[in-house]
């Protein structure tokens, strides 16, 4: 099997909803056995998704700017990447192979509770295309992300976050290096309380659209695992499938955002 069919059968399980290897294989052997008389065991097919991991990302981010092309307002948020339970955080070896890449204990204000696991930060177009993508430690604070977001290409525009992103500091830290305009809600207490534009408030509601896909029908925080790279490859694969989707969709005159209806005939 080449690289590029590696690839496209990890992009296509994911879009199809199947993210074990385990039935996918299962799935090829008994219904398209003679489709693939090149078929790799499971295991090597595993490792070598692995060893692409740079350029399924590169995939990524070719159709991301050509569906980005000409935007303006970009939406960055994070969403909590669950590894195990609770219960399990002090017997659990899952993705500690490195101290200092290693999951720890953070607290999801959406859902108010504790998790074991990592944090991941995402952004996005207003439309709900992925721009970039990173998985941090769970315990990180959101502001802390956007440090990194002057190094993701942004330039130019505005971006919109909750008040998790609140930071004078990082603002104009981004103003100034990159001509980002950082747009976040300001608390109640704060001086010259000012209310949050309404037209902000529908934008930030795709993004938010964007992580209930991806953890209904992608399927999202469900880990199969053991360690983080074979993580960060599934979350990438997942992200991809999204992004080639609405391409799929762009296409074919619909909605970009109709994620379950793009391979529909």
């Amino acid at each position: 099997m080449s690289d590029c069919q590696i690839i496209a059968f990890s992009i296509t399980g994911e879009s199809l909803g199947i993210d074990s290897e385990a039935f996918l294989w299962a799935k090829i052997k008994s219904e398209h056995a003679d489709d693939f008389p090149n078929l790799i065991d499971r295991s090597n097919f595993n490792r070598r998704r692995k060893r692409l991991y740079p350029f399924i990302e590169e995939l990524n981010k070719t159709v991301a700017g050509f569906l980005n092309a000409g935007e303006d307002c970009f939406l960055v948020d994070s969403i909590p990447i669950p590894v195990c339970k609770n219960a399990r955080e002090q017997r659990s070896r899952i993705c500690k192979e490195n101290f200092e890449t290693a999951p720890n204990k953070g607290y999801s204000a959406v859902n108010k509770t504790w998790y074991y696991g990592y944090k991941l930060h995402l952004l996005t177009s207003a439309n709900g295309v992925f721009h970039s993508m990173d998985l941090s430690k769970a315990s990180v604070h959101d502001v802390h992300y956007l440090s990194q977001v002057k190094h993701s290409g942004l330039n130019n525009c505005i971006l919109l976050g909750d008040k998790g992103y609140l930071s004078s500091s990082q603002q104009i830290d981004l103003f100034s290096s990159c001509n980002v305009k950082l747009e976040t809600p300001m608390r109640a207490n704060q001086k010259a309380y000012t209310l949050y534009p309404p037209v902000f408030k529908k934008f930030r509601k795709r993004i938010e659209t964007l992580f209930s896909q991806l953890c209904d029908q992608f399927m999202l925080k469900r880990n199969y695992a053991k360690t983080l790279i074979g993580l960060s490859v599934r979350i990438l694969t997942k992200v991809t499938s999204v992004t080639l989707l609405q391409y799929i969709n762009l296409k074919n005159g619909k909605p970009i955002n109709n994620l379950k209806y793009a391979l529909a005939v």
